[in-house]
């Protein structure tokens, strides 16, 4: 009894914020023009996006900085990006964190760094986008904007960032989003260990590589840039990494090169 009476609260509460959150005709299928990569999702699925689109805008606060006021057409091609990922898995991955700052550009962040010698080293680093445990995540809007043409080099600042937010609700980011036992946490690790000594040995010899080279800094980069690809560059991604691509379409339960 007590089962029902949740299920039919949250079913309410759902259909209250689909109609709070409802997305025009015409703004969504703009969002569809703005972002070609979402045109292999059939109409079952353009449909599941759009909802999931609502359910997030509702949930999540804009805000902007450096003098940018963020709109609902900002605020839905945002949206429509971080929610592709999760299409097949739904949105409480992105239940960590409720405020997505936008900047116009890049922003310069102060870093410090401790070596193995106990010295610090400060030095500054230019973000296009960064997803923090807990929040808030930043983004740029100029890379934002340009997400089709950014396609063509495999790069998404959106998906990137979220695809940090789904690797750290299995805790620290370390490139092992949550999975359900730990023979596939075992599974995981020597697929993408594999994926990521091989995309090393390909960037330290000068190779030109579908994946940004940036994912050669660590594992859990490595990771967030093959989610970029897997989405945005499919079928490049899949001939240049298959076991990594088989990897992410098995977790995401979507085929973006065979759809």
């Amino acid at each position: 009894m007590a089962l029902s009476v949740f299920s039919r609260l949250g079913a309410w509460r759902e259909r209250r914020a689909l109609e709070r959150r409802a997305i025009p005709d015409a703004l969504w299928e703009l969002t569809l023009l703005r972002l070609p990569f979402l045109a292999r999702l059939d109409e079952a699925d353009r449909a599941e996006l759009r909802r999931l689109c609502s359910l997030f805008l509702d949930r999540k606060q804009f805000h902007g900085a450096g003098g940018i006021a963020v709109t609902d057409e900002m605020a839905l091609l945002i949206a429509a990006q971080a929610c592709l990922p999760v299409l097949r898995l739904g949105l409480h991955y992105y239940d960590g964190f409720v405020g997505i700052v936008v900047h116009p550009d890049e922003v310069v962040a102060q870093r410090s760094v401790m070596d193995e010698d106990g010295i610090v080293h400060e030095y500054e680093e230019n973000l296009t986008g960064e997803a923090m445990s807990g929040g808030p995540l930043m983004l740029a809007w100029a890379d934002v904007q340009d997400a089709a043409e950014a396609a063509d080099w495999a790069y998404n600042v959106v998906i990137h960032e979220f695809a940090h937010v789904i690797d750290m609700a299995a805790g620290l980011a370390d490139g092992v989003p949550p999975l359900p036992d730990a023979a596939a946490r075992d599974r995981w690790i020597a697929v993408i260990d594999g994926a990521y000594e091989q995309f090393c040995e390909l960037v330290d010899s000068g190779a030109d590589t579908v994946v940004d080279p940036y994912g050669a800094e660590a594992v859990e980069e490595f990771f967030a840039v093959a989610v970029e690809a897997f989405f945005v560059a499919s079928m490049p991604f899949k001939r240049e990494s298959p076991a990594m691509y088989a990897l992410l379409a098995d977790y995401f339960r979507q085929d973006p090169a065979g759809a």
